[in-house]
């Protein structure tokens, strides 16, 4: 009896002392099953929750990268209309129509620089173009979920028709006409901007949820792992006197023998 109650004893003060240097109630799965079972799936979606709030931050830079390098763009293209006004004024000679049109050229040099050159991490952020000059259409698929359903998906559409600058050698840019197709491009980059500032904001919400996800998880885990120490100190406590009284009996009942002998 004496020391099945040690053993007792014994087991709880081994556990009060372990829950108290790893601030855990559940170490191993014997512990509790269905708890443990639970905590191991609640940390797989933790993990998971934060490599998609990584995933949601890279890709907002990314979309940063787009959005400046579509800015600059749209500067040299806003410049290039203002030139094109300017020479369809009827009131410039051959030379200053000339000095436009080399200021248009190297605007137009520096905006395919820019389109050929604007990537992330090897990504371009402009779309492709294929061997005869068409624009591929080129959705980015950014991961800001833990699954493999579409609602864990934001597609980013990074198409942008620039072709008409390669053409601009070719204007005459006293023919008014040329207004039209500057605003044709100036609306290229705009619905580009737009659809790239959509996007900002469904990865602002998706970095909010997966946040949201975060914290709950966090702290499902830690009610079903962290032990209360201030509960532990007690068990430890109460099971080392527990302990200690129990060896005292024990060794007290090993003595009978031999102090019956010395009566007799």
């Amino acid at each position: 009896m004496i020391q099945r109650n040690l053993s007792a004893a014994t087991k709880g003060l081994n556990t009060a002392i372990e829950q108290m240097t790893t601030g855990y109630k559940l170490n191993r799965a014997k512990d509790n099953p269905a708890n443990y079972a639970m905590m191991k799936k609640m940390e797989t979606k933790l993990s998971a929750w934060n490599v998609a709030s990584e995933n949601i931050s890279i890709g907002y830079n990314m979309l940063e990268t787009a959005d400046s390098n579509a800015s600059l763009i749209g500067n040299h293209l806003t410049r290039i209309r203002d030139l094109c006004e300017q020479a369809a004024n009827g009131t410039y000679g051959e030379a200053s129509i000339k000095a436009i049109k080399a200021e248009i050229s190297a605007r137009a040099d520096e905006i395919n620089r820019i389109k050929d050159n604007a990537e992330f991490n090897d990504i371009k952020l402009f779309g492709e173009y294929d061997t005869e000059g068409n624009v591929i259409k080129k959705n980015i698929n950014l991961q800001v979920g833990i699954d493999g359903s579409e609602s864990s998906r934001i597609a980013v559409d990074t198409t942008m028709d620039l072709r008409a600058i390669s053409e601009i050698e070719d204007w005459d840019v006293t023919d008014s006409s040329c207004l039209d197709k500057i605003d044709s491009l100036l609306n290229a980059v705009s619905d580009y901007q737009i659809n790239i500032g959509a996007s900002q904001n469904r990865l602002e919400c998706a970095l909010e949820l997966a946040a949201v996800n975060t914290e709950c998880l966090t702290s499902s885990i830690s009610t079903i792992r962290d032990a209360d120490i201030a509960q532990a100190s007690s068990d430890y406590i109460k099971y080392q006197i527990l302990q200690q009284a129990c060896i005292t009996l024990l060794a007290t009942a090993n003595q009978t023998p031999s102090i019956a002998l010395q009566l007799l």
